[in-house]
């Protein structure tokens, strides 16, 4: 697609030191990334749109302060190719969970979504808050895994992909509901999609719009009775 360009100049962040963080640094990131998540599940029980924020305040805050501030490591205004790209990896994305929703139920396998059936203008409100919460959740294992992968074999490709496979099984299973298939399937492989569009951009703005997009879509849907 000669009308999609990226900047190939662009490369991933800490993975090689590129800043250094220290070990204990990965810590407290790590645990941000497990506490911001339970956190924000807890205080969503009384406001979806507080724990969204939470959510994403918790993790994002340690992370800039451990980057000096420097959020141009982790986000970059999108260009036009990058907004394209964010779309076609939404539009992929539903097609996919279609076709694998539809297999599933082929083997008598029913998808069961993670979406709650209520959904509020709050709820709709909060995503904005947690997608980037998300995203963050996957960025930091993402970003870790492939700094240990590499570290023992400098080879920058081989520890990306170990790096994404562990992060999509890890992301798929946070959405266990009854069913590990399905959402190893959907939630887990389906992210690949939205990893996709960080890995050709490194700007985690790519990834987060491809999943605002899809939330969006989806909880648009039950709100007003169409799904």
């Amino acid at each position: 697609m000669k009308f999609l360009t990226f900047d190939e100049t662009r490369d991933f962040p800490y993975y090689n030191n590129n800043p250094r963080i220290s070990k204990g640094g990965w810590l407290i990131l790590i645990l941000s990334v497990i506490i911001g998540y339970f956190l924000s599940g807890i205080i969503s029980l009384f406001s979806e749109l507080l724990g969204g924020i939470v959510f994403v305040g918790v993790i994002l805050i340690p992370l800039l302060y451990l980057s000096d501030w420097d959020y141009s490591l982790i986000f970059k205004k999108p260009t036009k190719s990058e907004i394209i790209l964010a779309v076609l990896m939404f539009v992929g994305y539903i097609i996919y969970a279609l076709i694998a929703d539809y297999g599933l139920q082929c083997i008598g396998i029913t998808s069961t979504a993670p979406y709650s059936t209520t959904v509020t203008v709050e709820s709709i409100v909060a995503l904005v808050f947690s997608m980037m919460g998300e995203e963050l959740m996957k960025f930091i294992p993402l970003m870790f895994l492939m700094r240990v992968c590499y570290r023992f074999t400098q080879n920058r490709n081989m520890s990306l992909a170990v790096a994404v496979i562990i992060v999509l099984i890890i992301f798929g299973l946070l959405h266990y509901s009854g069913e590990v298939l399905t959402v190893l399937l959907i939630q887990g492989l389906g992210s690949i999609f939205e990893m996709y569009g960080y890995i050709k951009t490194k700007n985690l703005l790519v990834p987060y719009i491809s999943h605002l997009l899809t939330d969006m879509l989806v909880f648009i849907t039950i709100f007003l009775g169409l799904g």
